[in-house]
């Protein structure tokens, strides 16, 4: 009986660990992610204030321009 209940101590153990691990990855992924929103709000803001939401290509765009090779 008692080493039932060590093999079962040493399993909590490893499941107690795991579980901190994953803590700790799902927080710093909850960081990078918060993170990237604030990038790409920054990003949209950007191109609202250099008028490029509207809705194609704004003139002079390097999609207008015909490539070299033709």
């Amino acid at each position: 009986m008692q080493a039932r209940i060590d093999r079962l101590e040493v399993k909590l153990s490893f499941a107690e660990d795991l579980l901190d691990e994953l803590n700790s990855t799902v927080f710093r992924q909850q960081q990078q992610i918060e993170a990237l929103q604030k990038h790409l709000q920054a990003l949209t803001e950007q191109v609202r204030a250099s008028g490029g939401g509207g809705g194609g290509a704004p003139p002079g765009d390097l999609r207008d321009e015909i490539p070299p090779h033709w």
